[in-house]
């Protein structure tokens, strides 16, 4: 129904480009104008057709201002020919992100595709890992006034998973309303780091801190989002990560970025 809804609306929008530019500005020197659908330079006189009067009407020629006339006709041209393309390029970009989204499963996941085909990004598996030195500062005060602290952590020094394009483009398929982006995870020996996780005294309230990349996005459908990098992304480690801000419950798909 979108779909029809934005075709008739693009040929509505170019109607009315061409309605618009079929009516011309025939100015005179004197600074009026008639508004005509079109005009011929004749040698003594101009004949044009009114469109106040619907008809063929004839004009002296040494008392029109050919220059301007000429002038505003071909900027208007020009500017309506602009919109009509913006307009079929907009249109062929929805026809082609109508042509994604039947690629991609409606399953929950991240996905991307190669050769037109959908291919699965893989959730890996993440770890929680503690400060032993701060528990034992924590159960030795009797108070808790000691800030917990711990990493969020997948196995591996490298993604299997390796890009070329530092604009890789992906779509995530959300089970609920939940935030996601894409986060440069910290390497670390045989672990990558996702990120730190700070747990405060008293309120044990949870703050978690991600290297988060600025991203574009675009919802294809409901739930079905569209994401690629803002700028391009430097060879590292990544992971498109998905998760409730201060419940510890975030879901990570890691990959690389490699250049050639």
């Amino acid at each position: 129904m979108r779909k029809l809804f934005a075709a008739l609306c693009l040929l509505a929008g170019l109607a009315c480009c061409l309605a618009w530019a079929a009516n011309l500005k025939l100015y005179l020197k004197d600074g009026t104008y008639h508004l005509v659908r079109e005009y011929q330079v004749q040698p003594d006189r101009v004949h044009f057709y009114s469109i106040e009067r619907s008809d063929w009407e004839d004009i002296p020629l040494d008392l029109v201002d050919l220059r301007r006339t000429e002038t505003e006709a071909g900027e208007r041209k020009a500017q309506v020919e602009a919109d009509t393309k913006a307009m079929a390029e907009e249109e062929a970009a929805e026809r082609e992100l109508e042509r994604e989204k039947r690629l991609i499963p409606r399953d929950q996941g991240v996905y991307w595709l190669k050769d037109k085909q959908a291919q699965v990004l893989k959730l890996a598996d993440s770890t929680l890992h503690t400060d032993k030195r701060r528990e034992v500062l924590k159960r030795l005060s009797p108070i808790p006034m000691v800030t917990g602290k711990a990493t969020l952590e997948i196995p591996g020094a490298a993604s299997p998973t390796v890009f070329t394009d530092p604009e890789q483009e992906f779509y995530i398929q959300l089970a609920d309303l939940e935030r996601f982006g894409i986060a440069r995870l910290t390497p670390k020996g045989a672990i990558r780091i996702v990120e730190n996780v700070t747990t405060m005294p008293v309120t044990n309230e949870i703050v978690e801190d991600q290297q988060m990349v600025d991203i574009l996005k675009k919802e294809l459908d409901s739930g079905l989002y569209k994401i690629w990098p803002k700028e391009k992304l430097p060879p590292g480690e990544y992971a498109i990560v998905e998760f409730t801000e201060g419940k510890l419950n975030i879901q990570v798909w890691d990959f690389a970025i490699r250049t050639k």
